[in-house]
């Protein structure tokens, strides 16, 4: 059985039904988005060891990646890590 859920409260009031499976498919959809940021976030990090001679020696060595680093280290590859490092960035990017 689903639920009635009322909209945004601040705009024009709104009922949604809401099934079980939704649900049920929202929260499997938020864990595979869980899994692959973190997928993205090792290969970043993984990239930035491998290629730091070569695309990022003027950072720190021990300069922590994070999520909002990501970029950064797309940019770096594309640039200076040539087709190795371009594939690289291309899968970071997906």
């Amino acid at each position: 059985m689903g639920k009635f859920a009322r909209g945004d409260p601040t705009s024009a009031w709104c009922l949604v039904f809401v099934s079980p499976d939704l649900v049920a498919y929202s929260s499997t959809m938020e864990a595979t988005t869980q899994t692959d940021r973190e997928r993205r976030l090792e290969l970043a990090r993984r990239a930035f060891k491998e290629f730091y001679a070569q695309c990022f020696w003027s950072y720190r060595e021990d300069l922590e990646i994070t999520e909002e680093r990501i970029p950064l280290v797309i940019q770096g590859l594309r640039e200076q890590g040539g087709h190795a490092g371009y594939r690289i960035a291309a899968e970071l990017c997906r």
